[in-house]
């Protein structure tokens, strides 16, 4: 009984191994299997990030492709009709809302002149006619300016560079320009007198033939240039047919009337493009405004590439040059800084249209040839179009009307 007991013990230890066996065999087998298909999901997964990524390419030169701005000149004599008016696009004032341009607030205290604008602006005027004087009673001053001209020498021997060889020398007395005290010594005296002035270079002088040593100059005051007050005789004299007035007063008001003017214009400009909005762009007008900013932008580009030639250094394309990050993000800095000069065109253009306001191009014409010959006139012609000439005189045209309002 014992042995039979014992046999079928050794009997089910033997059974028990065998499947042990097998059990680990099938581990193995499906271990082998799991890392099989793990390296083909692997590969099946680098293939389609592959292919992914090469879709993602494609896709995006696909979509470049199709936002791309080709770059063009044909902005000016395309698009528009001979008064200056969008072609084909509709009126501006279906696609404005505009400000109520006859009711703006107008802050006239921020706009007049200050005192100080209106003195520096009559200054550059009175240095504008200021002339080299001679008459007897004058007398150099610190602070004038002087014409002389001048022979230096050392103990007798005229030095190099020492001469003005006759040529005039323009001197502000006082500048320091010249060495030692040179510059006071002319004080007091008249024009057309000649003079000696002694004066000793600096020890640290750069020529050092010269450091130190005491010069003789021979000097002449040629004169003494002289800067006229406002007058009413300066007035009558300089200003009476150019500026239209005869007096000193009157010219005053007008430099203030001006520059209100000229704040005014600006204020004016500033307002209507704020409190205006565009309602629609016309597209194919958007696209032209995209194509010629991009051909400066280009254009800009090249000039950059020249200059900076020596250094090594060059713009591949415009984005670049403009600090774009990429050219998704220039194609999108292009499209808004086309609305903003249109939107500028279409405002400008519906107070046009608005006020009926008309420009006579003939005379724009005749204008042009009068200051800058027939020649650049029919070149602009030709170039941009009757209607492009047009276009660029509504602003003038739309400001002078709105200036005619409120000055």
């Amino acid at each position: 009984m014992a042995k039979n007991k014992n046999t079928g013990a050794n009997e089910d230890t033997g059974i028990s191994k065998s499947k042990a066996k097998r059990e680990e065999r099938k581990k193995e087998v499906a271990q082998k299997r799991r890392s099989q298909n793990i390296v083909k999901a692997s590969g099946i997964a680098i293939v389609a990030a592959v292919v992914l990524l090469i879709a993602f390419v494609i896709g995006k030169q696909i979509c470049l492709l199709a936002i791309r701005t080709t770059a063009n000149n044909d902005y000016y004599i395309s698009g528009l009709t001979s008064d200056g008016r969008l072609a084909g696009e509709g009126d501006a004032l279906s696609l404005v809302t505009l400000t109520d341009y006859t009711n703006i607030p107008i802050p006239k205290d921020e706009l007049t002149a200050t005192a100080e604008e209106v003195d520096a602006d009559i200054a550059s005027t009175l240095n504008a006619h200021t002339a080299l004087r001679t008459e007897e009673d004058l007398r150099i001053a610190d602070g004038d300016q002087v014409n002389i001209d001048y022979v230096g020498s050392i103990d007798g021997v005229e030095f190099e560079g020492g001469n003005s060889n006759g040529a005039g020398y323009t001197l502000t007395i006082g500048s320091g320009t010249f060495i030692d005290d040179f510059e006071q010594q002319l004080i007091g005296h008249a024009p057309l007198e000649e003079l000696t002035v002694l004066a000793t270079f600096p020890e640290d002088y750069g020529n050092a033939e010269l450091a130190g040593k005491e010069a003789s100059f021979a000097v002449t005051v040629n004169g003494i240039y002289v800067t006229p007050e406002l007058t009413d005789e300066f007035v009558a004299e300089n200003l009476a047919e150019t500026e239209g007035v005869s007096t000193a007063a009157e010219y005053r008001a007008k430099v203030e009337n001006r520059f209100y003017e000229e704040n005014l214009r600006e204020y004016l400009a500033d307002y209507i493009m704020e409190n205006s909005t565009v309602n629609s762009y016309p597209k194919s007008y958007l696209k032209l405004m995209k194509a010629r900013i991009k051909y400066e932008d280009e254009a800009t580009a090249a000039y950059y590439n020249q200059m900076l030639a020596a250094y090594g250094v060059s713009y591949s394309t415009a984005w670049e040059a403009r600090g774009s990050k990429n050219e998704f993000a220039y194609e999108k800095e292009l499209t808004q800084r086309a609305k903003d000069s249109l939107k500028t065109i279409l405002v400008y253009q519906a107070i046009y249209e608005k006020a009926g306001l008309t420009i006579d191009i003939n005379a724009v014409i005749a204008k042009m040839t009068e200051l800058y010959g027939e020649d650049y006139a029919a070149q602009s012609i030709e170039q941009f179009g009757e209607g492009y000439l047009t276009q660029e005189e509504i602003p003038n045209a739309v400001l002078d009307y709105l200036i005619s309002l409120y000055k």
